[in-house]
């Protein structure tokens, strides 16, 4: 899993879902685990300078575990399940490739 795919997800979000998905980075009680991001640092932003903020302040591993965590709660749980197929799905298919 790397940034792309972050950067995949937050492009399919539409214009509401992805300023939905900035506001609850900014909240302090909604990701569990993980420090907010300041407003003004998510007020301009674009899909890939989000992603470089959310991987600057979580970490690779974090950042993904964040998008999810959003993205569960704001219901687009098919993004959830396609970004879950891509951070595992990725070492199956070459193993089913080999067989």
């Amino acid at each position: 899993m790397g940034e792309d795919e972050l950067l995949n997800t937050l492009e399919d979000l539409g214009e509401e879902d992805f300023t939905k998905f900035k506001w609850f980075l900014q909240q302090p009680d909604s990701l569990q685990g993980f420090p907010s991001i300041r407003r003004g640092r998510l007020q301009t932003t674009n899909c890939w300078d989000t992603v470089d903020l959310m991987v600057q302040t979580y970490r690779l591993p974090g950042a993904v575990e964040v998008t999810r965590k959003v993205l569960e709660k704001i219901h687009r749980n098919d993004l959830v399940q396609r970004l879950s197929e891509s951070s595992s799905g990725a070492e199956g298919q070459s193993q089913e490739e080999e067989t």
